[in-house]
């Protein structure tokens, strides 16, 4: 997903240009339910975890992913991290490759079944709830609190992978963000026996940056997300500079982001992500923000995972 996420996404309203998607939507999604009436759903010898969404990105599915392998390794178990290989996409694999064994391949069950062969005993799947072919175990959607499911309407029309029925499919919510009873009851409303947590980011290193003014920057799925975290911490953030999501930064867009950054009287400051795409030539002259996700209720959130190991 490498473009900006429209504006019109987002807002409580549809729109006209909403309304004018729609057929393209219609049609999306009635090839997307003949799809999966034509999927064989394979199971595997060992539990899959699925960590998903249905909207569209920055919904904070990997550094969810990077706590439950955690969680599995104090359990005494033998996790790895199963993805889709994207060729150009590869900035959420190489954070995931820090932490742990990962195994990608252009059809995830043929990543599952390479990681049984290398003994592992649970897959933690890094998104693919659309993914019919595999049967999961555990599947657990993400959302952001602010963004929460935006206009409610399917792509392009809207930023939903699915309309929020799906939540049928699920066992579990994370939100992350604040406590918000209005979504609990519109995820009730879908499935009554999911369960749902909260989560926020911890950043791991704020204090190098207390006494310093920033230009940040970030091509993620929700870039705002990432500047409000700056500034909630109270990180003086003086230029805020949008990219698209995954975006590959070429050498002059690091050069121009050093001069903007140098004609500020700042540091720059990115996020981890966005990081593992620049040139290792400039990272000297480049901060990131190191983050943690904190499950509220994590015993609870472990009980959860222990129920299918």
């Amino acid at each position: 997903m490498n473009f900006f996420k429209p504006n019109f996404w987002d807002k409580n309203q549809i729109s006209f240009i909403s309304i004018f998607l729609l057929p393209i939507s219609l049609l999306i999604k009635v090839l997307a339910f003949l799809v999966r009436l034509i999927t064989k759903s394979n199971h595997f010898s060992i539990p899959v975890i699925c960590v998903g969404n249905i909207y569209l990105g920055g919904t904070g599915k990997t550094p969810l992913c990077i706590e439950i392998f955690s969680i599995l390794k104090n359990l005494k178990m033998n996790p790895a991290f199963i993805r889709k290989k994207y060729d150009l996409f590869q900035d959420e694999a190489n954070l995931q490759k820090k932490i742990g064994p990962i195994f990608q391949n252009k059809k995830r069950m043929n990543a599952i079944n390479e990681a049984q062969q290398n003994k592992v005993d649970i897959a933690i799947l890094d998104d693919g709830f659309q993914d019919f072919s595999i049967r999961k175990n555990l599947s657990i959607i993400c959302f952001n609190e602010k963004q929460w499911i935006g206009n409610g309407l399917t792509i392009p029309a809207g930023p939903l992978r699915e309309n929020i029925s799906a939540l049928k499919r699920a066992d579990c919510v994370v939100i992350n963000g604040k406590k918000n009873i209005y979504i609990e009851n519109k995820i009730f409303n879908e499935n009554k026996k999911i369960k749902i947590f909260y989560s926020k980011y911890k950043p791991q290193n704020i204090d190098e940056f207390k006494s310093s003014k920033v230009t940040a920057f970030a091509g993620i799925g929700n870039p705002e997300n990432f500047f409000n975290l700056l500034k909630d911490n109270q990180i003086k953030v003086i230029e805020e500079i949008k990219y698209p999501d995954h975006y590959q930064y070429p050498d002059k867009e690091l050069e121009k982001l050093i001069n903007i950054s140098k004609s500020n009287n700042t540091i720059l400051i990115t996020t981890e992500k966005d990081y593992f795409r620049i040139n290792s030539r400039y990272k000297k002259s480049i901060n990131l923000l190191k983050i943690k996700i904190e499950i509220e209720n994590k015993n609870q959130f472990i009980e959860e995972i222990k129920k299918i190991i």
